[in-house]
């Protein structure tokens, strides 16, 4: 064979290998921008319609006492495993001290709730002291204690989930396009597809992600896979609420279809003082929170 034929199918061998590795990028990245093809595969979705809905989300930390049941539900509705690393939804306890410092804690993502507020327990999240938000991170249980000489002077507890943003880092820095939005604009994650690679968890602002740990499985039977909360995507498209919203004995959480004339959230956005987690990020957060205080935004 001369070596013009040999270039010839040399060159042809790595058009056709070209075109399929093309190909199997493109089945892995097909998307519509909406994430209609993925959530058409999703059985969550069933003869939901995805386009009808404007799904809202409130949260209410001048009501929250902190109990612990919407992580409890959260965790027993989603199979989440019960490790402080891992939840799709979590307590924040803010504490103030008499000399302006702030201290965050949040034992087991508050699953069994909060102890009184005895100083010797008081715990920061592994920040400075008076700058509680860092970049994502959770708080941390941790031995360092405050002074015995400060004073707790105010206290709060903030509950924490998925933002569902606008526009999600996470669905960006999905290498396989396992993160993907719905037309209804939840941000959910295809187990099946994710290769476990972390970029989604890293890319949160909120750290309202975590890797399933070994000997454990997903709500889809996955190991070793991106899991947060999605709203409870299953309750919701079968007209039920989240079960943290359910399990809130103070109304704390509420949720609704803002397509909806009756829906609890209108009312609270026309009425309320409204505020986001971390504004000046530019992802737009879907939950709102009223009350939130300015050191936690």
């Amino acid at each position: 064979m001369d070596s013009s034929r040999r270039t010839f199918l040399k060159l042809g061998c790595h058009a056709a290998v070209g075109g399929l590795l093309i190909t199997t990028t493109r089945g892995w990245f097909t998307n519509d921008g909406t994430g209609t093809a993925e959530a058409a595969s999703d059985d969550s979705y069933g003869n939901y319609n995805p386009r009808a809905h404007a799904w809202a989300f409130v949260v209410d930390t001048t009501k929250c006492i902190g109990c612990g049941r919407c992580a409890r539900a959260c965790k027993s509705e989603n199979n989440v495993p019960y490790e402080s690393s891992c939840n799709r939804t979590w307590i924040e306890r803010y504490r103030f001290t008499d000399d302006d410092e702030v201290y965050v804690d949040s034992p087991a993502g508050g699953i069994n709730g909060f102890a009184a507020a005895s100083i010797a327990e008081v715990t920061d999240r592994g920040t400075t002291p008076g700058h509680p938000t860092g970049a994502g991170d959770r708080p941390k249980d941790s031995n360092d204690a405050m002074g015995e000489q400060e004073e707790i002077v105010k206290a709060f507890f903030v509950p924490k989930l998925c933002n569902q943003c606008e526009r999600p880092p996470c669905v960006q820095v999905c290498p396989v396009g396992a993160t993907y939005k719905t037309e209804d604009g939840v941000v959910l994650v295809n187990q099946k597809k994710c290769i476990g690679c972390r970029y989604c968890i890293q890319a949160c602002p909120y750290g309202a992600r975590y890797l399933v740990p070994d000997g454990d499985r997903s709500p889809t039977g996955q190991v070793r896979v991106a899991d947060k909360c999605t709203w409870c995507y299953h309750r919701i498209t079968k007209g039920l609420k989240p079960a943290c919203v359910e399990a809130c004995p103070v109304g704390a959480r509420q949720f609704g279809d803002l397509n909806e004339p009756d829906n609890p959230i209108t009312p609270i956005l026309r009425s309320q003082r409204i505020a986001v987690l971390k504004p000046d990020l530019g992802t737009r957060p879907r939950v709102k929170y009223v009350g939130l205080d300015e050191a936690v935004v």
